[in-house]
């Protein structure tokens, strides 16, 4: 059962809604752990005080901010929930504004909002009125010692929640800017306009998965049976020097490459079914190259 991350209030006007969060997604990678090279085990990380040269308990510790160089105000945990904000306990939508006038780039993370029992009417209203007026709401709320601005939009199964950056955390990069001195000759757009379209479908996540995992597990799985793994050859990729010659050859390669692109990726998936015990059927394409170890 999934756990929650925040229970609460999301309030507009004066109507409160008892809701619970739940984390909407989570990275998902092949971990691996230190070992010591010498007799296989598997090294421990311990807490250690210089001060007083030795070992410590997790009992012992307490949160200490550092004010100036080797110097720590102390704060315990009662402290920090007495100077807790309101929005600890309950979300008040500030204002609705239109989704498409959010920038992605203040996107964090994302959570499952449902609804208690108590709230469900409430909750509906509110889902059925954001998906007719094409409005997202704008919150705060403190969850995991800071407070955040929110994202709350309508969803098909009901209301998705954003945790959200704020401006001074968007990093500028000088390096990032528009070039005006850059310029592309119409011929050259209308061509790249003709390869977006061959390459243009609806969007369905089930189609992608993270390439470099699979190919991570099949290594792992490879060695685990005593076989050497021999790495793929690196492709190398040459600068483009005339660039009309390489949209032409782009568009006359689009029948190949889509299927292509899919199988690679079926393979993937494939993989990791394995790996999680999903599927017993092993992947049968470009599995990697072994010798007998």
């Amino acid at each position: 059962m999934a756990s929650t991350v925040w229970k609460g209030y999301i309030s507009f006007g004066l109507i409160t809604i008892p809701v619970r969060l739940f984390a909407a997604a989570r990275t998902e990678r092949v971990s691996f752990n230190q070992i010591h090279q010498v007799c296989g085990g598997r090294i421990k990380q311990q807490t250690f005080c210089p001060q007083c040269n030795r070992l410590v308990e997790r009992s012992e510790l307490v949160k200490g901010y550092e004010v100036e160089k080797d110097r720590y105000v102390i704060v315990n945990d009662e402290e920090i929930k007495g100077i807790a904000p309101a929005s600890s306990d309950t979300m008040e939508i500030m204002e609705f504004v239109k989704a498409d006038g959010i920038d992605p780039i203040y996107y964090d993370s994302s959570y499952f909002m449902v609804p208690e029992e108590a709230g469900k009417k409430a909750y509906h209203l509110l889902l059925e009125t954001m998906k007719k007026s094409g409005y997202s709401a704008i919150a705060k709320i403190a969850m995991h010692q800071r407070e955040y601005t929110v994202v709350v939009r309508p969803h098909a199964d009901g209301l998705l929640l954003h945790t959200m950056f704020y401006p001074e955390e968007v990093r500028e990069v000088p390096e990032f800017r528009a070039d005006n001195n850059v310029t592309v000759k119409p011929q050259e757009v209308a061509l790249a306009e003709k390869l977006v379209e061959g390459l243009a479908a609806d969007f369905d996540p089930s189609k992608y998965h993270d390439e470099y995992q699979g190919k991570l597990l099949q290594m792992i799985e490879t060695k685990k049976e005593g076989l050497t793994v021999v790495p793929d050859s690196p492709r190398r990729r040459a600068p483009v020097i005339d660039l009309m010659q390489a949209l032409q050859k782009s568009l006359g390669e689009l029948p190949q490459r889509k299927p292509a692109a899919m199988a690679e990726q079926t393979e993937v998936a494939e993989t990791a079914s394995i790996s999680s015990g999903k599927s017993r059927k092993a992947p049968t394409k470009r599995a990697p190259r072994v010798v007998n170890g």
